[in-house]
């Protein structure tokens, strides 16, 4: 009998690590301010980046990839797969004050038994990353965080909850490179998920280790530099001989910025729109795939993504799950990935403030009702005038999605700001005290029972009063286990454990 659980146990180890050994580790490289007009391989005229063009000429380049034109928005839509008007992004500061629980691509991986690390940006997510799916992380705050910038002013920035200061000899995107490779290192005998929003190359910029003394051109050094990391990391990924199994994402998270903007032309033409804005390159934005014998060497794909169909994906991918109660926005391109056609999306929705627009392979319509034909995009945007069969098409696409009837925009119509003028307003207000709870109070409850009140609170960080189903089970130990006692605490069967239900395990209060 002991040798037939010997066996038994050997088989089911050596079961989990071919399953392990199947699933791909994936590394998404999200470059910060990085448009089209910013990459050789789309053509740039002023900027050269040969190891993110080999990795396009060795994979599949993307050439109709849509996201947000702002990073708080753009990362968003990334983490929860949802458009706007649904997860209430619609601007910068609005992002930060997100539900938690709509951050699910750690989770997605998490869920699926992979190893998660977020290494650099994040401050315009709520909370921090290991509240979110991520085992391990790097982050700071703000944006363009290269070097100390004042003599006694230090750069903070956390790595695993803990604080830390930028050396004066420190150059922040090495240091995240060195974070990320340790946790690479670490987790290489088991499935990782790789989340690496860099810094590079978002303002204000600085000189890199590599510029010449006296450079007067800071963003194709950071550029170069930037495309000098990516190169770095697939030489160390070859030489852990992990590069095979390793699909690598690489996008940028909107388009080029204002003051660079001039300079990113194309065959000699400047790009119609920049970021922060409803033109086509405030969302249009760079997005190469490679994955060893799985994606194609060498193709450029113009089949239409936007930026939720992240999440999709890697959950297909992954084997991951998601939240079934809830309603996401993207397609999985999971097929066009590994060379098949799938099925490509008809159209892509983008949103900043309260202006939107649904977009096909050759339309666009917004907000206000103007259609305009983009048959010469990335370089012009014609507006078209009167009746058009494509009009009504794209129009009830608008009417489907009804961005109008979700989360309103509480900014200050940029994107880029809350409304000060409503903000000075309700600081006016007289405070309101908090409406009186139904829970009973503590001091009817057992000591266990105000044990469990405790507890739940501390997983309620958004104050909603209830729990759903993957969300308690991703912050618990033994997601089976957990799963079980979700399912008996939910009395009532509507798919989430309120306050009470979990204090009482499913039970009535206590008269």
């Amino acid at each position: 009998m002991k040798l037939l659980l010997t066996l038994f146990t050997a088989f089911l180890m050596l079961a989990d690590q071919c399953l392990a050994a199947d699933k791909a580790n994936v590394i998404f490289i999200l470059a910060d301010d990085l448009g089209i007009g910013n990459l050789s391989c789309y053509g740039s005229d002023n900027y050269k980046t040969p190891h993110i063009d080999k990795l396009a000429a060795e994979g599949t380049r993307f050439t109709q990839c849509f996201t947000a034109a702002l990073c708080g928005p753009s990362r968003a839509m990334i983490m929860t797969g949802r458009y706007a008007f649904r997860n209430g992004s619609s601007n910068q500061d609005a992002c930060m004050v997100m539900q938690n629980k709509e951050l699910q691509l750690g989770r997605v991986f998490k869920s699926a038994g992979y190893k998660t690390t977020s290494i650099g940006k994040w401050g315009q997510l709520p909370g921090d990353p290991d509240e979110s799916g991520f085992d391990d992380y790097l982050r700071f705050n703000g944006s363009g965080v290269y070097r100390n910038k004042k003599e006694g002013k230090f750069e903070e920035y956390l790595v695993n909850g803990r604080e830390l200061k930028l050396g004066n000899d420190e150059y922040m995107p090495d240091l995240m490179h060195e974070n990320m490779m340790k946790f690479i290192t670490k987790h290489k005998a088991s499935p990782f998920f790789v989340y690496y929003p860099m810094s590079s190359v978002h303002g204000d910029l600085l000189p890199t280790p590599d510029s010449a003394s006296g450079s007067t051109d800071l963003m194709a050094d950071n550029i170069a530099y930037m495309d000098k990391l990516v190169g770095k990391l697939i030489t160390e990924l070859e030489a852990l001989k992990l590069r095979e199994n390793t699909l690598i994402i690489f996008m940028g998270d909107n388009g080029t910025g204002k003051g660079q903007s001039e300079r990113a032309t194309i065959a000699g033409k400047v790009l119609s729109g920049m970021k922060g804005t409803m033109l086509e390159c405030g969302g249009l934005v760079p997005m190469i795939a490679n994955w060893p014998g799985k994606t194609p060497a060498g193709k450029v794909s113009a089949d239409l993504i936007d930026s939720t169909d992240f999440l999709a994906t890697f959950a297909e991918l992954s084997g991951g799950s998601l939240p079934k109660e809830t309603i996401f926005d993207g397609h999985s391109i999971a097929q066009q990935l590994q060379g098949q056609p799938g099925t490509p999306r008809e159209w892509v929705y983008n949103q900043l403030a309260a202006m939107w627009y649904v977009r096909d392979a050759k339309w666009k319509l917004n907000e206000k009702g103007e259609l305009f034909d983009m048959s010469d995009a990335p370089f012009t945007e014609k507006l078209i005038t009167g009746d058009h069969p494509t009009r009504s098409k794209l129009a009830a696409v608008l009417a489907k999605l009804n961005p109008a009837g979700g989360i309103p925009d509480s900014g200050d119509g940029t994107g880029r700001h809350a409304n000060k003028k409503k903000k000075e307003n309700e600081s006016k207000k007289p405070e309101m005290k908090p409406k009186a709870t139904v829970t009973p109070p503590t001091t009817a409850m057992s000591t266990e029972e105000q044990e469990r009140a405790g507890k739940f609170d501390k997983l309620d960080k958004d104050k909603a009063g209830k729990l759903t189903r993957d969300y308690y089970t991703t912050h618990q130990s033994d997601p089976a286990a957990a799963g079980e006692r979700f399912d008996k605490y939910d009395a009532d069967k509507d798919g989430f454990v309120s306050r009470e239900e979990y204090i009482f395990k499913g039970k009535k209060a206590k008269k």
